[in-house]
């Protein structure tokens, strides 16, 4: 029961006796009566004092409660007069300057850490507990490739038009991994976990490497090329030198001619090999590019008509589809269009190895798309999830006797231009080399 109800009732109780007494004693002028009269008054004026003396400061310390509830940490309670109250409402009020402390604090530190990680050059992915991505920084929003709308609310295994997403849920709990797309860029991916009202929130931090990865690499694979051109023109050069005296001292003499053709067959195996060497050596000496205005149009359409001659000798059919729209670009003509031949032979031959059990006809689609975006096309048998992996890794090659160069050069050009660009096989078969020129 509520104290001002108690209250309430004690005074009802009283003005009730009050009237008994009237009734009962009848001569209101008695001595007793008036007794009685005043004693009632003076419980009345008590029960008054009492009233304000007990329930004002329980009012208050309710008040404290409701701002507690509602965590309002501003307001503060004012004193009551009385002694025991004073000191709970001090009390309180200095628990409420801690707590409004404390909040400011938290919340300034909150604010830092999400401008930190908003502004952090690693990506980080915070799933909530059923593994659906809850938040996100932009760097992480750059690296997937997919709009926050397509992220937010998905478990990264359903988006599948982002090949890191895909790699990220296939990750081990509280590992590390490198991982190396499609597109050149090689990411070093961690997962793990905070706690969290004692719940354990995973989260991916995604860093990432390809520019330092492309410089090491370079920096080891150039020292050892140019070791090796090195050694070997000059031996090549010797050889070669001595080959062509002997077979000119040889060559009047009868009986002679095999030996003669031998060491033809041995220079010219020398000068093959040196320039088998060269070609190495040209992906080293890969000129800074100079741009200027280009359209990608007749780009393309130049490549197209230099390599009509070498799909039609394979046949395959090369196509051109060329968006209008397609505004021009500043980059190196020379070097762009030697890139766009390179992706052209590598479908050629990918296209010629299909195995003899495949009876559709070769086809090679180039395509230009607004902004400025180029695409190659090929319906050869694809690329496999292991090769994917491994591309534009220096010196792979699926080939025979392939070198290893060809995406290595397309890349440092590539990159050279500022370029996005990705090579694989998609869902329908078609293998697709995009490139998305900066603009």
């Amino acid at each position: 029961m509520k104290l001002r109800l108690l209250f309430s009732l004690w005074a009802l109780f009283l003005v009730a006796l009050a009237a008994l007494l009237t009734l009962f004693f009848g001569d209101v002028r008695s001595v007793k009566f008036l007794v009685a009269e005043g004693c009632m008054l003076l419980l009345l004026l008590f029960l008054s004092y009492f009233y304000q003396k007990v329930l004002k400061p329980m009012r208050t310390i309710g008040n404290g409660m409701d701002l507690l509830r509602e965590q309002d940490f501003s307001s503060r309670l004012s004193p009551v007069g009385q002694y025991d109250a004073d000191r709970l409402v001090t009390l309180f009020n200095r628990m409420m300057d801690q707590l409004k402390s404390e909040r400011l604090r938290l919340r300034e530190q909150n604010q830092f850490l999400d401008l930190l990680i908003q502004a952090s050059p690693m990506g980080v992915v915070i799933l909530t507990l059923d593994e659906e991505v809850q938040q996100l920084n932009p760097m992480a929003l750059k690296q997937l490739g997919v709009s926050q709308e397509r992220l937010l609310g998905r478990k990264l295994s359903e988006v599948r038009e982002s090949p890191l997403a895909l790699q990220l849920a296939q990750m081990e709990k509280e590992s590390t991994e490198v991982i190396r797309l499609n597109d050149a860029n090689i990411y070093k991916c961690s997962s793990s976990y905070f706690l969290d009202n004692g719940f354990h929130h995973p989260f991916f931090l995604i860093e990432r490497m390809t520019d330092e990865l492309f410089r090491a690499e370079k920096k080891a694979y150039e020292k050892v090329i140019r070791m090796i051109a090195h050694e070997v023109n000059n031996s090549v050069a010797g050889i070669t030198s001595a080959l062509d005296t002997v077979n000119q001292t040889l060559e009047g003499e009868q009986g002679m001619e095999e030996l003669c053709q031998m060491m033809e067959v041995c220079s010219d195996r020398c000068l093959s090999m040196s320039r088998f060497i060269t070609r190495f050596a040209d992906v080293v000496k890969i000129p800074e590019p100079v741009k200027q205005a280009v359209d990608l149009n007749e780009l393309v359409c130049r490549c197209k008509q230099f390599m009509e001659g070498t799909c039609h000798q394979a046949d395959i059919e090369l196509h051109l589809q060329c968006d209008e729209r397609v505004s021009e670009v500043s980059v190196d003509a020379a070097l762009m269009e030697q890139v766009l031949v390179n992706i052209l032979k590598n479908a050629v031959e990918s296209i010629s190895s299909a195995p003899p059990t495949v009876t559709s006809k070769g086809r090679i689609l180039i395509s230009t798309t607004a902004p400025a975006c180029i695409e190659v096309s090929d319906n050869g048998p694809g690329i496999s999830s292991e090769v994917a992996n491994k591309l534009f890794t220096p010196f792979f090659s699926t080939k025979p006797n392939g070198q290893g160069i060809g995406l290595v050069f397309i890349r440092e050009v590539l990159l050279r231009h500022d370029c996005q660009f990705s090579l694989n096989t998609d869902a329908d078969g078609i293998t697709r080399f995009r490139i998305r020129f900066k603009v």
